[in-house]
């Protein structure tokens, strides 16, 4: 009997403890209902406050039938708890989602936390677009700073200052024209029955007086002629002319082109067996005459030594009136064909672009 029936104070010790527990569950309610409105949204916190909550719930004996109904309530209230959403944390945080400080005064921030109000994620996105865009734009301008590679001018290894040269022309003028100039002198362009046909050789040292220079079509350079002059007289009746010359020249250099317009004046005193003082109408007043050329043709570089030359000349001889009044000054103006072959003399030149 006695072990079937418990003495009465193990009843009453029991009972107290079980009070004991309702308190505990009590004071773990008002907990939870203290740290809900605060919308703490560290996960691992609140995990821990469930798995504590639920154990403790889980050892809570329950003696009597109040008890088990108010740890139901408890129970119901915690799953309330854990189906409401999580509240974003705007006011208790100090900085906002754009990195922004919300108030330094209330949470002491320092103002270097305040960058611009572009995201990082944008201002990143910018950034790289900024430096994609830098390198378009510096590879672009290297492309349009970059000039294309041009191939070497090699004449300009034939045609510059100082080089000098030996050069032999030959030409045949058997076509008998007015003097050119006679506007200047008061002439009407008129011409004697006499013809002549002229064979000129002259032999010349050719200086180059300037480099290539000027653009487009008269880019080229100068050179002078000193120049000593055989004249045959095939056809007239004076049989030679011997002259010294001096000249100029015009090459009309273009970029790597072996064929070189030219245009050239020469001018100079010379000796002829003038024949009028023999009594031949129309022929020379006097031995001492002057002379006065002009032509135009190209030049044909084979390399930077040896060229040839071709192109048109026109010829003058006349005594520039000094054989007057005793004998008329008639001239003698013919042009034709010269051809001419020109020799470097000296060391070659290598040019730099």
């Amino acid at each position: 009997m006695r072990g079937a029936f418990r003495p009465p104070h193990y009843c009453d010790r029991h009972q107290s403890r079980g009070k004991s527990l309702t308190r505990t569950s009590i004071l773990t309610m008002v907990l939870f209902a203290l740290l809900i409105p605060t919308g703490v949204r560290a996960q691992s916190d609140r995990r821990s406050m469930e798995s504590s909550s639920s154990g403790e719930s889980s050892q809570i004996y329950h003696p009597v039938g109040d008890d088990l109904e108010f740890s139901s309530d408890l129970g119901a209230a915690a799953a309330g708890a854990m189906a409401t959403p999580a509240e974003p944390l705007a006011s208790d945080s100090p900085i906002n989602s754009d990195n922004v400080c919300v108030d330094p005064a209330k949470y002491g921030c320092s103002s270097s936390e305040q960058p611009n109000s572009i995201p990082q994620v944008q201002q990143g996105a910018r950034a790289t677009e900024s430096d994609s865009s830098d390198g378009g734009v510096k590879a672009s301008g290297l492309i349009s700073q970059t000039k294309v590679k041009k191939l070497p001018d090699r004449n300009l290894d034939i045609y510059y200052r100082n080089r000098r040269e030996f050069s032999l022309d030959v030409g045949w003028h058997p076509v008998n024209i007015p003097f050119i100039y006679d506007f200047a002198v008061g002439d009407s362009y008129n011409m004697t029955p006499l013809k002549y046909t002229l064979v000129p050789i002259i032999a010349s040292l050719r200086w180059h007086v300037t480099n290539v220079g000027w653009k487009w079509i008269f880019r080229g350079n100068m050179d002078f002629t000193f120049s000593g002059s055989i004249t045959a007289i095939p056809r007239g009746p004076e049989t030679h002319f011997y002259s010294f010359d001096f000249g100029i020249r015009r090459n009309f250099v273009y970029r790597n082109w072996k064929v070189v317009p030219f245009f050239e004046q020469r001018g100079g005193a010379g000796i002829i067996n003038a024949k009028e003082p023999l009594g031949v109408l129309w022929s020379q007043g006097q031995n001492l005459t002057f002379t006065y050329n002009m032509g135009v043709g190209a030049r044909y570089n084979i390399d930077s030594k040896y060229s040839f030359s071709a192109g048109m000349n026109y010829m003058h001889i006349s005594n520039g009136y000094l054989s007057e009044p005793q004998f008329t000054n008639y001239g003698i103006n013919v042009y034709g064909p010269m051809f001419g072959l020109d020799v470097r003399l000296g060391k070659p030149h290598h040019a730099s672009e």
